[in-house]
């Protein structure tokens, strides 16, 4: 009957307090409301049906539902390794804490890095260091257009008001600000805190069309233009899939849909706010590039890419096919790894749907150089993100420049509890609970948001000169080097197939992927290839 030990006791020792307090003893008044409370909670336990485990554990089942909810901080702190990234090692979410303070970030006594480990990666040093450069490292988007922009190569990924706070928004945008480097709005829109402090805005725009729809859902020109028109917002992007759940959709509750977020994103208050798992702009390839093409004019000429996280690249090769045939190009492409970000998702999307990013990142860079448009169009990436390596690593994979979400939150102090789904989020960041978001100091955030992006592109220079390289553009895939066994090394050159420029315009290249699917890629229709729905009829494959 020790099950109910904790519950017998409350009850006596309510009675006790009690008695005590009819004996005039008026300060165990405490000891009665205390152990009336637990009693009451106790009983509440026993009498009601929805959960067993409180039936038989009365009052001592709320212990292990405490603990259950301060798992992920007891492990971070108590059990996990340094180095376990789950999904950022406690190494990692240091190094943004320290960037952003502006504290020292040096480390002492060696690596705690396996060296020998498999995977271990680093950058080729050079006998001959360059001497140092200017940080302010920037690539130009949308070169042909009326407006131009120059980018950070360092810069906050898509992540929307409502799901982040509006201190957050603040912070973040403010950062930017006094960095000199773009936020991406996220597909909520953009919200009076985005506009506060005049930071450069990527606006984003998802199958919902938030802050460009009509009362239908379907796009608006005329809000579109009324948004895209105003100076703050330098890029508009239009998002395809993002890692966290790429082809799924999502759904704010009417009971979140507040005044602002009505406002903000142009939907009715008192209903859900659907964003649909595909857009109604466009359903082939060729349709997409023809939508960008007709936001650029409507935007006035400011550059207009898309994002998506890469699924069935027969869908890819048919937006690039598209490219190719049509001549018509996106100023920019965002490959969003499956990593996943901020974005709540179910367990199965978070964990198995899409492609990580480096492979998709590749995949993307290599069907451009092979059709001989990597140089008209620019490529970002997104994925897991933090440190300057990461970002040299990622451009000599192909991209040109980065976004971090999650990186981005750490500096605004993000602990990881990963209860950004619950609008309990303890560092008033992904909540709409003003009495959470109201604590969090944007002057003091925004100031750790601009330190961050400054020592992080400060210590990109400091390894692109002991590689004897003065700016991000130069590196390349054979100076990133990776261990692949206990005794074998390879550069990510050799570990990774690349294509020559134009070897798609005369022939497959010997490249699984491309042996696979390119021939049935249609620019068209982003349905399968005939093998494919072939496959899907009969087991006999």
């Amino acid at each position: 009957m020790m099950r109910y030990a904790a519950y017998v006791a409350s009850l006596v020792l309510t009675l006790v307090c009690a008695t005590l307090v009819v004996l005039h003893h008026p300060y165990w008044l405490w000891g009665l409301a205390a152990f009336g409370a637990i009693a009451a909670l106790g009983t509440a336990d026993l009498l009601q049906t929805r959960s067993t485990l409180r039936r038989n554990y009365p009052v001592l089942a709320h212990f292990r539902y405490g603990l259950e909810s301060i798992g992920p901080e007891m492990r971070q702190y108590f059990i996990e390794a340094d180095t376990a990234e789950v999904p950022f090692s406690r190494q990692q979410r240091a190094l943004v804490y320290q960037r952003s303070k502006s504290v020292n970030d040096v480390r002492p006594f060696g690596s705690q890095v396996d060296v020998y480990g498999l995977d271990y990666e680093w950058i080729n040093h050079s006998l001959a260091p360059t001497a140092h450069v200017a940080h302010d490292f920037r690539v130009t988007i949308g070169e042909n257009t009326a407006h131009p922009y120059a980018a950070s190569v360092f810069n906050i990924s898509a992540m929307s008001f409502g799901s982040l706070s509006a201190n957050a928004i603040r912070a973040l945008n403010k950062g930017a600000k006094l960095g000199g480097f773009y936020h991406d709005t996220g597909e909520g829109s953009i919200s009076p805190y985005h506009r506060e402090n005049g930071g450069d805005l990527v606006w984003e725009i998802g199958s919902g069309y938030f802050g460009c729809r009509d009362e239908r859902g379907l796009f608006s020109e005329e809000r579109f233009v009324a948004n895209a028109g105003d100076a703050q917002v330098k890029m508009i992007e239009i998002k395809l899939s993002q890692g966290a759940k790429p082809g799924h959709g999502g759904v704010l509750p009417a009971a979140k849909v507040s005044a602002e977020i009505s406002a903000t994103r142009g939907v009715p208050m008192g209903q859900d706010c659907v964003s649909p798992a595909a857009h109604t702009a466009f359903d082939s390839p060729l349709g997409l590039l023809k939508f960008v093409a007709r936001l650029r004019e409507l935007s006035g000429g400011k550059p207009v890419g898309f994002k998506l996280a890469i699924g069935h690249p027969w869908e890819w090769f048919g937006i690039a096919k598209a490219m190719h045939e049509s001549g018509l190009l996106p100023d920019f492409i965002v490959v969003d790894g499956a990593e996943g970000g901020t974005g709540a998702a179910p367990a199965e999307f978070i964990d198995h749907v899409g492609v990580p990013m480096h492979e998709a990142l590749m995949l993307v860079h290599n069907t451009l150089v092979g059709l001989d448009l990597r140089d008209k169009i620019r490529i970002g990436a997104a994925g897991r993100i933090t440190s300057a390596f990461d970002i040299a690593r990622t451009l000599a994979m192909g991209a040109d420049w980065c976004n971090a979400g999650r990186g981005y939150m750490f500096a605004l102090g993000c602990i990881q509890a990963q209860s950004c789904h619950t609008d309990r989020c303890p560092t008033g960041i992904a909540t709409q609970d003003p009495s959470r978001w109201n604590k969090l100091d944007v002057p003091d955030k925004s100031t750790r948001v601009f330190h961050f992006h400054e020592n992080t592109l400060k210590a990109l220079r400091d390894l692109l000169c002991a590689a004897g390289l003065s700016h991000p553009s130069q590196i390349g895939p054979e100076h990133i080097l990776r261990r692949v066994s206990p005794t074998e090394v390879r550069s990510l050159g050799a570990l990774y197939n690349f294509l020559a420029p134009g070897e798609l315009l005369g022939k497959v290249p010997a490249h699984a992927v491309f042996q696979s699917f390119w021939a049935g890629a249609r620019s068209d229709s982003f349905a399968a290839p005939e093998r494919v729905l072939a496959m899907r009829a009969s087991k006999s494959f």
